[in-house]
């Protein structure tokens, strides 16, 4: 997984997190962050990217441990934390989610946001490794790519690709040395119980334009915007969860 990701690190935030897409996608998951974690929680987000994440968390009072497998990316979390002013409440590591376990203490929350769990093979024995540093009644959110999207089957078939409109029903699908797995909330759901029970389940690319749509996101502006709002109104409807370029699950560390 690291060497996959070593080359993304510099231009990541330009290619996901600056772009339109991207802050609203950003936003929508941190509406729902700051709902779970509560300033003086302890946090450990897992595959924390440039540590945009990290850095909102803390800025808020939540204190952090933010991990990812790539050096190159902690690297960048590491400036992006100090440059925030947020070090006395985040943690950076180089640390990959095979290698989570109880050395990392107890946390109160667990972040995984935008497909970090979609490149582990094994989603249950990941699960298991992760209740073990959550503490009883803690909470949980995972952002993970979901196997149907009708945006892309129409953006990708439009293009006359129909492999890429195919590829996420097609299993684990090859990507930069690794195996890119799509999961459904209800995949989620069986990996992680009996550890942690679902509270909520959510649409993130399901009316709204997904990433790979920015393009006619800065053609289309205000269409754009309405179907933003739409989704974030309608995110908990079905089938609307089944059919996002994300399916977000929150879900709490069971009692005993």
């Amino acid at each position: 997984m690291v060497d996959a990701f070593e080359g993304l690190a510099g231009d990541y935030d330009q290619a996901f997190t600056d772009t339109q897409v991207g802050r609203w996608m950003r936003d929508a998951t941190w509406r729902r962050c700051d709902a779970l974690f509560p300033p003086g929680a302890r946090v450990l987000e897992i595959n924390c990217g440039t540590g945009e994440d990290a850095v909102h968390l803390g800025h808020r009072g939540v204190r952090v441990v933010a991990t990812d497998a790539s050096e190159a990316m902690v690297a960048q979390a590491r400036r992006k934390v100090a440059a925030a002013g947020v070090e006395s409440l985040v943690d950076v590591a180089a640390l990959s989610i095979e290698a989570v376990g109880p050395g990392l203490g107890t946390f109160d929350g667990l972040l995984s946001n935008f497909g970090g769990l979609n490149c582990i093979g094994d989603l249950p024995g990941a699960a298991r490794r992760l209740a073990g540093v959550v503490r009883p009644g803690g909470r949980a959110l995972l952002c993970v790519m979901g196997p149907l999207v009708p945006w892309e089957w129409a953006w990708f078939a439009a293009r006359g690709d129909l492999a890429r409109a195919r590829r996420r029903r097609r299993g684990g699908v090859p990507w930069r040395g690794l195996t890119i797995h799509y999961f459904s909330a209800r995949d989620v759901r069986a990996a992680f119980d009996p550890g942690f029970r679902v509270t909520r389940t959510w649409a993130l690319g399901a009316v709204m334009p997904p990433p790979f749509a920015e393009s006619w996101v800065r053609a289309h502006p205000r269409l754009s915007r309405r179907l933003t709002h739409l989704e974030r109104r309608l995110e908990t409807v079905w089938p609307l969860p089944s059919l996002a370029d994300h399916v977000v699950v929150e879900l709490e560390r069971r009692v005993g």
